[in-house]
């Protein structure tokens, strides 16, 4: 395939912060207000709070500092014992079991398939009565089988936290993925739709759990009551729980608040941008991108897709290799010594699990940034490196049935 002579997209930087945010942040500036309990009402942080959980259609949201502090503060305010199991996909970022370490429970990993969601067959069988909560990361956008886990965790009477990271805007039958279980997180991280460097949010219908998060966020004495949330269950925890000090502050917010309105155009944007590209990679015979399941609308900001054919690591190494000469990064999750993504480097959990469905997916798993920002030559240029690269390593010959 003849690479196109134009350079290669920067699918590193973020859009522009709205230029509304600009104004509240200069009011902020000149007035020192960061805190977010300074204000008695309407604080940037709190209209966020109430401005999101409008969006996702859930009663009460709490901002604090990342997605991995809404985590852990799902798994406090659950009331796990300590060295409660809490059964989370193997395909997933190293803070999601860190945050279940942060919160004394432990870790147990479950296998997830060559499209990356969960196995179903082994999620069930390790769903024992030893396992108190389940995590289920929607990694990189992608949705598992959301009908079939609540069955057999509500049949169990185990709560279910969706780590909604990179989720935020993808639907389940239509339902916002983040208010399916009891608790949704999601994180402004930059490389995410809502960009604010770093924060993030939590959602829930439930008054008691929302409660304890807020008050262990750093709601301290009488700060909670800023909050509106039935306060009969404030009374129940103060000073009965411990104060982390996850909160998120104004400034944040400032940045937040004015890109909730585009929102919806970078998820429309980015699904374009996705289903586009993947159909190009699927035109090569050693490209595959694994297609949503029948319930779920992504809102994607990146692209992955597996390698096929591709008998060795060294194959695979030099696929990297080629895509970069074509000014394209792609992340293969497995290759290198200390990618956060997979599960054996998380040396932190002590040993490592048989896991050989993850494994063998993480070695062949290809990511791509792809922002919705793109044009189409972005797009083509980045499906023309992609394929080419696959064609030099494999050769333009057809794959064999």
């Amino acid at each position: 395939m003849t690479q196109s002579t134009k350079t290669a997209p920067n699918v590193y930087d973020a859009e522009p912060i709205p230029a509304a945010a600009k104004a509240e942040i200069e009011r902020l500036l000149s007035s020192g207000d960061l805190f977010r309990y300074t204000a008695p009402d309407n604080a940037p942080v709190a209209q966020l709070e109430q401005e999101f959980a409008d969006l996702l259609g859930a009663k009460f949201a709490l901002a604090v500092s990342s997605c991995s502090a809404a985590l852990f503060l799902s798994l406090k305010a659950l009331g796990l014992p300590r060295d409660a199991k809490v059964l989370i996909p193997a395909f997933t970022f190293a803070a999601v079991p860190s945050a279940v370490v942060h919160a004394e429970c432990v870790p147990v990993l479950c296998e997830v398939g060559d499209n990356y969601r969960v196995d179903l067959a082994d999620f069930e069988a390790k769903l024992g009565d030893d396992i108190k909560a389940v995590i289920i990361s929607h990694m990189r956008g992608h949705t598992s089988d959301m009908d079939a886990i609540m069955a057999l965790c509500d049949a169990k009477g185990i709560p279910v936290v969706e780590d909604a990271a990179h989720s935020l805007g993808t639907t389940w039958h239509g339902r916002n993925i983040g208010t399916i279980g009891r608790v949704g997180c999601f994180s402004f991280q930059s490389y995410k739709l809502i960009n604010a460097g770093e924060g993030g949010i939590l959602v829930t219908d439930d008054a008691d759990l929302v409660a304890q998060a807020i008050i262990m966020s750093g709601a301290y004495e009488h700060n909670w009551k800023k909050h509106p949330v039935l306060h009969v269950a404030f009374e129940k925890w103060q000073n009965q729980l411990p104060l982390y000090n996850l909160r998120m502050q104004n400034l944040s917010a400032a940045v937040i608040r004015p890109q909730l309105g585009e929102l919806a155009r970078r998820v429309r944007d980015g699904r374009t941008n996705h289903d586009y590209v993947a159909g190009r990679l699927e035109m090569s015979p050693w490209l595959t991108v694994p297609a949503p399941l029948g319930p779920e609308r992504r809102a994607p900001d990146s692209i992955q897709f597996n390698l096929q054919g591709f008998a060795s690591d060294a194959e695979a190494r030099e696929f990297q290799i080629a895509a970069a000469a074509h000014g394209i990064s792609v992340q293969v999750f497995g290759l290198s010594d200390d990618n956060a993504r997979a599960f054996w480097n998380w040396a932190f959990l002590g040993p490592v699990p048989d896991l050989p469905k993850t494994r063998a997916m993480l070695m062949r798993a290809c990511d791509v940034r792809l922002p919705a920002r793109l044009g189409r030559d972005d797009l083509d240029y980045i499906a023309d490196a992609l394929i080419s690269a696959a064609e030099e390593v494999k050769g333009e010959e057809q794959a064999v049935a």
